[in-house]
């Protein structure tokens, strides 16, 4: 399967080649880089399709859960952790997205830093789009530690950057 874009119009495929790494302001601005350790962005090129979760161990205990996409990674705080189960929900709020970088990043962000605490890998790898929305994506993910097909649909009874991620049910195979 190509890489899938995102477009005002829904899926669209792209080549890699027709997205570049970008720095988001909006991480830009909330950061130090010389007191933190975080990524500066630009360092990696697109692959089109990075996962990770990331154990973020902040003022509260939360994972961060990334997926790349238009030369970013498209971020959301799950304060419970990704649903392991089939079923299983979680409130999952969007935050900044975050430099491609970042996908490796594991370290300590100092106090009086934004985000400060430790920072680790959880789990990753890559993941497909079946669907990219505003509304909903729908993914299947090939990770070290969680695999199989996973949604997020926005939850605007709750709020505008609120989500849910839960795991489907897999189908049978059939042969």
């Amino acid at each position: 399967m190509g890489n899938r874009g995102s477009s005002p119009r829904g899926n669209v495929s792209k080549k890699k080649s027709e997205v570049s790494p970008v720095v988001p302001s909006e991480y830009k601005a909330k950061r130090n880089f010389s007191e933190s350790p975080e990524p500066t962005g630009g360092g990696v090129e697109p692959a089109g399709n990075i996962y990770v979760v990331q154990e973020h161990h902040a003022s509260h205990l939360h994972w961060d859960f990334r997926l790349e996409r238009g030369g970013v990674l498209k971020s959301w705080a799950v304060p419970r952790g990704p649903p392991v189960k089939p079923g299983e929900r979680r409130l999952a709020i969007a935050v900044e997205d975050h430099p491609l970088d970042y996908a490796g990043f594991e370290g300590v962000i100092p106090e009086g830093e934004y985000g400060a605490g430790t920072v680790q890998i959880w789990d990753r790898g890559t993941y497909e789009a079946l669907k990219w929305t505003e509304e909903k994506i729908e993914i299947r993910i090939r990770g070290e530690q969680l695999s199989g097909s996973y949604e997020l649909f926005r939850f605007r009874k709750a709020g505008e950057k609120e989500w849910l991620l839960f795991k489907k049910k897999e189908e049978p195979a059939r042969g």
